[in-house]
């Protein structure tokens, strides 16, 4: 099952696949995050177990619609190459559209061939950085105003 976290998810959080997250889930940072109207997290759960996340954070500025900036984007060793990822990132977007995002973005390594691979399955474009020093970043934007399958 994938879906939105909400301020009472937070053991499933705490209690997740001990390889989705980068490292150990602070009980306090994660009911900090949940409680935050502009931090999302959508949750891939198997029996229980959060096994695969994608959060992310909506913003605004003052000259600028709403966006949403994809963070990160984990699944469990055993629970990868199902589906997960693309079903949590799609879910994320389609969040991001119901709360007025117009356009979504993340960066990611260029040689992280299966984060690249996500990214354009999803329909996001590939922009070049702004940065020519750093040529080992890339980013993708989506445009929240339509949906790809």
């Amino acid at each position: 099952m994938v879906r939105l976290l909400h301020c009472d998810d937070a053991l499933l959080i705490d209690h997740a696949a001990a390889d989705v997250f980068d490292n150990p889930a602070d009980p306090v940072q994660t009911r900090a995050f949940l409680a935050d109207p502009r931090h999302h997290i959508v949750a891939a759960i198997d029996n229980g177990v959060m096994v695969g996340f994608v959060s992310a954070v909506d913003y605004i500025h003052p000259d600028k619609p709403a966006e949403l900036w994809v963070n990160e984007t984990g699944v469990a060793a055993t629970h990868q190459r199902q589906g997960l990822a693309k079903a949590m990132l799609t879910a994320m977007l389609d969040h991001g559209r119901a709360i007025g995002c117009t356009m979504a973005w993340v960066l990611t390594d260029r040689t992280n061939a299966a984060a690249n691979a996500l990214y354009r399955a999803v329909g996001g474009t590939e922009g070049v950085d702004g940065n020519p020093d750093n040529r080992a970043m890339t980013g993708y934007s989506f445009d929240l105003g339509r949906r790809v399958d």
